[in-house]
Protein backbone atom coordinates (compact mmCIF):
# COMPACT_ATOMS: atom_id res chain seq x y z
CA UNK A 1 0.00 0.00 0.00
CA UNK A 2 2.85 2.31 0.90
CA UNK A 3 4.64 1.70 -2.43
CA UNK A 4 1.41 2.41 -4.35
CA UNK A 5 0.93 5.68 -2.45
CA UNK A 6 4.52 6.71 -3.21
CA UNK A 7 3.99 5.89 -6.88
CA UNK A 8 0.84 8.03 -7.02
CA UNK A 9 2.63 10.96 -5.35
CA UNK A 10 5.40 10.81 -7.95
CA UNK A 11 2.85 10.88 -10.77
CA UNK A 12 1.04 13.83 -9.16
CA UNK A 13 4.36 15.67 -8.79
CA UNK A 14 5.21 15.39 -12.49
CA UNK A 15 1.66 16.38 -13.48
CA UNK A 16 1.93 19.55 -11.39
CA UNK A 17 5.32 20.35 -12.97
CA UNK A 18 3.79 20.03 -16.44
CA UNK A 19 0.85 22.29 -15.50
CA UNK A 20 3.13 25.01 -14.12
CA UNK A 21 5.40 24.85 -17.21
CA UNK A 22 2.43 25.17 -19.57
CA UNK A 23 1.00 28.10 -17.59
CA UNK A 24 4.33 29.95 -17.75
CA UNK A 25 4.52 29.49 -21.50
CA UNK A 26 0.96 30.76 -21.93
CA UNK A 27 1.72 33.83 -19.81
CA UNK A 28 4.78 34.62 -21.90
CA UNK A 29 2.81 34.20 -25.11
CA UNK A 30 0.01 36.49 -23.90
CA UNK A 31 2.54 39.08 -22.81
CA UNK A 32 4.15 39.13 -26.24
CA UNK A 33 0.79 39.46 -28.00
CA UNK A 34 -0.17 42.45 -25.88
CA UNK A 35 2.93 44.42 -26.78
CA UNK A 36 2.59 47.25 -29.33
CA UNK A 37 3.84 46.84 -32.88
CA UNK A 38 7.63 47.11 -32.99
CA UNK A 39 8.91 47.48 -36.53
CA UNK A 40 12.18 49.11 -35.54
CA UNK A 41 10.93 52.61 -36.41
CA UNK A 42 11.07 55.28 -33.74
CA UNK A 43 7.81 57.06 -32.86
CA UNK A 44 7.56 60.45 -34.61
CA UNK A 45 8.70 63.53 -32.74
CA UNK A 46 5.85 65.75 -31.52
CA UNK A 47 5.83 69.18 -33.18
CA UNK A 48 4.69 72.25 -31.29
CA UNK A 49 2.55 74.83 -33.09
CA UNK A 50 3.04 78.60 -32.80
CA UNK A 51 0.14 80.64 -34.19
CA UNK A 52 1.51 83.85 -35.70
CA UNK A 53 -1.60 85.28 -37.32
CA UNK A 54 -4.90 84.38 -38.94
CA UNK A 55 -6.80 85.60 -41.98
CA UNK A 56 -10.34 85.12 -43.34
CA UNK A 57 -11.14 82.03 -45.40
CA UNK A 58 -14.11 81.35 -47.67
CA UNK A 59 -16.48 79.17 -45.63
CA UNK A 60 -17.98 77.71 -48.81
CA UNK A 61 -14.59 76.37 -49.90
CA UNK A 62 -14.22 72.61 -49.40
CA UNK A 63 -10.44 72.91 -49.41
CA UNK A 64 -8.55 70.14 -51.20
CA UNK A 65 -5.28 71.83 -52.11
CA UNK A 66 -3.40 74.98 -51.10
CA UNK A 67 -0.35 76.74 -52.57
CA UNK A 68 1.19 80.16 -52.00
CA UNK A 69 3.39 82.62 -53.83
CA UNK A 70 4.34 85.70 -51.80
CA UNK A 71 1.08 86.90 -50.19
CA UNK A 72 -1.15 85.22 -52.75
CA UNK A 73 -2.79 81.83 -52.20
CA UNK A 74 -3.90 79.30 -54.79
CA UNK A 75 -6.67 77.01 -53.62
CA UNK A 76 -8.47 74.00 -55.06
CA UNK A 77 -11.97 73.38 -53.72
CA UNK A 78 -13.94 70.16 -54.01
CA UNK A 79 -17.54 68.88 -54.23
CA UNK A 80 -19.29 68.30 -57.53
CA UNK A 81 -20.96 71.44 -58.82
CA UNK A 82 -18.85 73.57 -56.44
CA UNK A 83 -15.28 72.68 -57.43
CA UNK A 84 -13.02 75.55 -58.43
CA UNK A 85 -9.48 76.83 -58.68
CA UNK A 86 -8.96 80.21 -57.03
CA UNK A 87 -6.25 82.85 -56.69
CA UNK A 88 -6.78 84.57 -53.34
CA UNK A 89 -5.42 87.65 -51.59
CA UNK A 90 -4.12 86.32 -48.29
CA UNK A 91 -5.04 89.16 -45.95
CA UNK A 92 -8.54 89.86 -47.28
CA UNK A 93 -9.52 86.37 -48.38
CA UNK A 94 -10.90 87.88 -51.60
CA UNK A 95 -10.71 85.91 -54.84
CA UNK A 96 -8.51 87.64 -57.42
CA UNK A 97 -9.23 85.04 -60.09
CA UNK A 98 -11.48 81.99 -60.16
CA UNK A 99 -12.01 79.07 -62.51
CA UNK A 100 -15.08 76.89 -61.95
CA UNK A 101 -14.75 73.23 -62.88
CA UNK A 102 -17.45 71.48 -64.90
CA UNK A 103 -20.12 70.11 -62.57
CA UNK A 104 -19.10 66.48 -63.16
CA UNK A 105 -15.65 67.04 -61.61
CA UNK A 106 -14.66 66.96 -57.94
CA UNK A 107 -11.52 69.10 -57.59
CA UNK A 108 -8.64 67.79 -55.48
CA UNK A 109 -4.99 68.60 -54.74
CA UNK A 110 -2.90 71.16 -56.65
CA UNK A 111 0.74 72.02 -57.11
CA UNK A 112 2.68 74.67 -59.06
CA UNK A 113 5.72 73.71 -61.14
CA UNK A 114 7.48 75.33 -64.10
CA UNK A 115 4.82 77.99 -64.67
CA UNK A 116 1.98 75.47 -64.57
CA UNK A 117 -0.74 74.62 -62.08
CA UNK A 118 -1.62 70.93 -61.85
CA UNK A 119 -5.03 70.04 -60.39
CA UNK A 120 -6.21 66.52 -59.56
CA UNK A 121 -9.79 65.26 -59.56
CA UNK A 122 -11.13 62.77 -57.05
CA UNK A 123 -12.69 59.88 -58.99
CA UNK A 124 -12.72 61.25 -62.53
CA UNK A 125 -9.13 60.12 -63.32
CA UNK A 126 -8.16 63.55 -64.69
CA UNK A 127 -5.32 65.92 -63.89
CA UNK A 128 -5.87 69.34 -65.43
CA UNK A 129 -2.93 71.59 -66.32
CA UNK A 130 -3.31 75.39 -66.37
CA UNK A 131 -1.12 78.34 -67.20
CA UNK A 132 -0.01 79.77 -63.86
CA UNK A 133 -0.69 83.40 -64.78
CA UNK A 134 -3.89 83.17 -66.80
CA UNK A 135 -5.58 79.95 -65.53
CA UNK A 136 -6.01 78.96 -69.18
CA UNK A 137 -6.20 75.19 -69.51
CA UNK A 138 -3.16 73.99 -71.48
CA UNK A 139 -3.35 70.22 -71.00
CA UNK A 140 -4.65 67.25 -69.09
CA UNK A 141 -3.55 63.75 -68.09
CA UNK A 142 -5.41 60.55 -67.32
CA UNK A 143 -4.47 58.29 -64.41
CA UNK A 144 -5.76 55.20 -62.64
CA UNK A 145 -7.30 55.29 -59.18
CA UNK A 146 -8.39 58.28 -57.14
CA UNK A 147 -6.64 61.63 -56.83
CA UNK A 148 -6.22 63.19 -53.37
CA UNK A 149 -3.21 65.39 -52.57
CA UNK A 150 -0.33 66.68 -54.69
CA UNK A 151 2.96 68.54 -54.32
CA UNK A 152 6.34 68.55 -56.08
CA UNK A 153 10.03 68.40 -55.23
CA UNK A 154 11.11 70.72 -58.04
CA UNK A 155 11.57 67.81 -60.42
CA UNK A 156 8.69 65.39 -59.98
CA UNK A 157 5.02 65.72 -59.17
CA UNK A 158 4.17 63.81 -55.99
CA UNK A 159 0.59 62.63 -55.44
CA UNK A 160 -1.39 60.27 -53.25
CA UNK A 161 -4.72 58.53 -53.56
CA UNK A 162 -5.79 57.89 -49.97
CA UNK A 163 -3.67 54.84 -49.21
CA UNK A 164 -0.16 54.90 -47.75
CA UNK A 165 1.70 55.43 -51.03
CA UNK A 166 3.33 58.51 -52.51
CA UNK A 167 3.57 58.40 -56.30
CA UNK A 168 6.36 60.37 -58.00
CA UNK A 169 5.33 61.33 -61.55
CA UNK A 170 7.04 62.87 -64.55
CA UNK A 171 5.46 66.35 -65.00
CA UNK A 172 5.64 66.07 -68.79
CA UNK A 173 4.03 62.63 -69.16
CA UNK A 174 2.44 61.99 -65.75
CA UNK A 175 3.99 58.53 -65.74
CA UNK A 176 4.91 57.06 -62.36
CA UNK A 177 8.69 56.98 -61.90
CA UNK A 178 8.79 55.93 -58.24
CA UNK A 179 6.48 54.82 -55.43
CA UNK A 180 7.25 55.21 -51.73
CA UNK A 181 5.17 53.65 -48.95
CA UNK A 182 4.63 55.86 -45.89
CA UNK A 183 5.15 54.14 -42.54
CA UNK A 184 5.43 55.02 -38.86
CA UNK A 185 6.11 52.98 -35.73
CA UNK A 186 2.62 51.47 -35.95
CA UNK A 187 2.95 50.31 -39.55
CA UNK A 188 1.74 51.68 -42.92
CA UNK A 189 0.01 55.06 -42.59
CA UNK A 190 -3.14 55.32 -44.71
CA UNK A 191 -5.41 58.26 -45.61
CA UNK A 192 -2.60 60.62 -46.61
CA UNK A 193 -4.27 63.68 -48.11
CA UNK A 194 -3.08 67.23 -48.83
CA UNK A 195 0.70 67.49 -49.35
CA UNK A 196 3.41 70.16 -49.17
CA UNK A 197 7.13 69.68 -49.92
CA UNK A 198 9.34 71.77 -47.61
CA UNK A 199 13.13 71.61 -47.27
CA UNK A 200 13.44 67.98 -48.28
CA UNK A 201 10.41 66.70 -46.36
CA UNK A 202 6.73 66.25 -47.16
CA UNK A 203 4.08 67.60 -44.78
CA UNK A 204 0.72 65.86 -45.07
CA UNK A 205 -2.76 66.08 -43.62
CA UNK A 206 -4.17 62.72 -42.55
CA UNK A 207 -7.82 62.54 -43.62
CA UNK A 208 -10.44 62.45 -40.86
CA UNK A 209 -7.87 63.33 -38.19
CA UNK A 210 -6.40 66.54 -36.77
CA UNK A 211 -2.84 65.49 -37.57
CA UNK A 212 -0.18 66.86 -39.88
CA UNK A 213 2.76 64.50 -40.35
CA UNK A 214 6.28 65.17 -41.61
CA UNK A 215 7.51 62.47 -43.99
CA UNK A 216 10.99 61.58 -45.23
CA UNK A 217 10.32 61.11 -48.98
CA UNK A 218 13.32 58.81 -49.40
CA UNK A 219 12.47 56.24 -46.71
CA UNK A 220 8.76 56.99 -46.37
CA UNK A 221 9.18 57.21 -42.60
CA UNK A 222 7.08 59.64 -40.56
CA UNK A 223 9.64 61.60 -38.54
CA UNK A 224 7.39 64.16 -36.82
CA UNK A 225 3.74 64.84 -36.11
CA UNK A 226 1.64 67.90 -35.18
CA UNK A 227 -1.77 67.75 -33.51
CA UNK A 228 -4.12 70.60 -34.50
CA UNK A 229 -6.80 69.70 -31.93
CA UNK A 230 -6.07 72.61 -29.59
CA UNK A 231 -6.04 75.11 -32.47
CA UNK A 232 -9.36 73.74 -33.72
CA UNK A 233 -10.98 73.82 -30.28
CA UNK A 234 -9.91 77.43 -29.78
CA UNK A 235 -10.58 78.97 -33.17
CA UNK A 236 -12.73 76.75 -35.39
CA UNK A 237 -16.47 76.96 -34.59
CA UNK A 238 -18.11 73.82 -33.24
CA UNK A 239 -20.94 74.59 -35.67
CA UNK A 240 -18.87 72.85 -38.35
CA UNK A 241 -20.02 69.22 -37.97
CA UNK A 242 -17.07 67.25 -39.29
CA UNK A 243 -18.99 63.99 -39.28
CA UNK A 244 -21.50 65.25 -41.81
CA UNK A 245 -19.71 68.01 -43.70
CA UNK A 246 -16.17 66.63 -43.66
CA UNK A 247 -14.76 69.86 -42.26
CA UNK A 248 -11.43 68.40 -41.23
CA UNK A 249 -8.03 70.10 -41.53
CA UNK A 250 -6.95 70.04 -45.17
CA UNK A 251 -4.69 72.66 -46.65
CA UNK A 252 -0.96 73.24 -46.11
CA UNK A 253 1.35 75.62 -47.93
CA UNK A 254 4.72 77.07 -47.06
CA UNK A 255 5.94 80.65 -47.36
CA UNK A 256 9.68 80.29 -48.05
CA UNK A 257 10.33 84.02 -47.72
CA UNK A 258 8.90 84.35 -44.21
CA UNK A 259 9.57 80.77 -43.08
CA UNK A 260 5.97 80.09 -42.09
CA UNK A 261 3.10 77.78 -42.97
CA UNK A 262 -0.47 78.62 -43.93
CA UNK A 263 -2.96 75.97 -42.85
CA UNK A 264 -6.73 75.70 -43.10
CA UNK A 265 -9.50 73.14 -43.45
CA UNK A 266 -12.62 72.30 -45.38
CA UNK A 267 -15.25 75.03 -44.82
CA UNK A 268 -13.10 76.72 -42.17
CA UNK A 269 -13.56 80.47 -41.56
CA UNK A 270 -9.83 81.09 -41.00
CA UNK A 271 -6.44 80.49 -42.54
CA UNK A 272 -3.79 80.22 -39.83
CA UNK A 273 -0.21 81.41 -40.11
CA UNK A 274 1.92 79.03 -38.04
CA UNK A 275 5.40 77.79 -37.35
CA UNK A 276 6.18 74.28 -36.16
CA UNK A 277 8.85 73.76 -33.52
Amino acid sequence: MTSQLLYMKRILFFVLIAIVFTACNNNNSNSNNSEPVNNGIKPPVTLGIQILDMYPHDTTSFTEGLECRDTVLYESSGLKGKSKLSKIALRSGKALRQLDLAKEYFGEGITILNGKIYQLTWQEHKCFVYDFKTFDKIGEFNYEGEGWGMTNDGKHLIMDNGNNNLYFRDPETFKIVNTIGVIDNNGPLDSINELEFVDGFIYANIWMTNYIVKIDPVSGQVVAKADLTDLINRYVPSTLPAETDGSYPNGICYDHINNQFYITGKLWPKIFVVRFF
